[in-house]
């Protein structure tokens, strides 16, 4: 199978910002792989054993050290596994699954079973919320709470507003490789402005086979059949998936939906001050509906 890395030296340039960032969390961690039908899968795992598992995906052309940089406090309640999702600039094995088939939720399902974990809670930002939500279609049976922050699989923004502010900078920078046009890419997605993204997405941008595959919607029937808890943060001024719109439609598709919050002044990419206050929530429990 042909790499997703389009060369040696830019995979091993991707890794290395890869091991800085981890390296930069100053939290003890061991890595962990799991062999599934889909290709090996790298965890990183930090805390307790002995206490309650969460999984944590992280959003697309990511990482696990940025999940784990996102939620630095879980450790310190939970048993901790960071995953780097199949096919993204990481660890893991570079096989492409399909957003339309069960594809994802069967490699979560089996993550979960060859960790030999039970009722885990998951959390998730982005894309890696659409993983968690085909882990619920799939088999919800060993998933006690999930978390979705900005997810992917709810709804779409504007495709034209998308293509205009967030698409075409990308092409402009892979084109000329000038940077402002990462500049003007990230400040259409994050709220804060991220040093390490920038360092990052210019290296994946021009170093790695991204997928622009279109990401589809969740079936109203199939979202009526989730019982587990959800927990959905929506950011107000997410290009990608409205906030105020991702909220009206989860209300009325998921009915074991247990809170959802609209983060008032985010983007796509929530600030480091949101991000604590979510962790806060997941390491605490869910709350009741609220603008925040």
């Amino acid at each position: 199978m042909k790499s997703l890395f389009k060369s040696i030296d830019g995979k091993k340039s991707i890794l290395e910002l890869y091991d800085q960032k981890l390296d930069s969390l100053h939290t003890p961690y061991e890595y962990l792989t799991v062999e599934t039908s889909f290709g090996t899968t790298n965890i990183i795992a930090c805390g307790d054993e002995k206490h309650p598992p969460i999984l944590l995906f992280h959003g697309a052309n990511g990482c696990a050290p940025i999940a784990l940089e996102t939620y630095p406090k879980l450790y310190q309640k939970f048993r901790v596994y960071a995953v780097d999702v199949l096919a993204q600039p990481n660890k893991s094995a570079e096989t492409r699954l399909s957003m339309k088939d069960t594809s994802y939720g069967q490699w979560v399902h089996e993550l979960i079973t060859k960790l030999d974990l039970e009722s885990v809670t998951m959390a998730g930002f982005s894309f890696g919320g659409l993983v968690i939500l085909k882990a619920l279609e799939y088999d919800e049976s060993k998933i006690a709470e999930v978390f979705l922050s900005a997810p992917a699989y709810i709804v779409n923004g504007n495709p034209f507003k998308a293509l205009f502010k967030v698409f075409l900078p990308m092409k402009r920078y892979m084109t000329t490789k000038n940077p402002k046009f990462v500049e003007q890419f990230l400040a259409e997605l994050f709220t804060d402005r991220d040093e390490f993204a920038i360092q990052f997405l210019s290296k994946v941008f021009l170093e790695f086979e991204m997928d622009f595959t279109p990401v589809p919607v969740i079936d109203s029937k199939k979202a009526n059949r989730i019982t587990t808890p959800i927990n959905i943060f929506a950011a107000q001024h997410d290009i990608l998936f409205p906030g105020k719109k991702m909220l009206k439609r989860a209300q009325k598709i998921f009915p074991s939906l247990r809170s959802g919050q609209l983060l008032m002044d985010s983007k796509h990419v929530q600030s480091k001050t949101q991000n604590r206050m979510i962790e806060e929530i997941i390491m605490k429990g869910s709350v009741v509906n609220k603008t925040c």
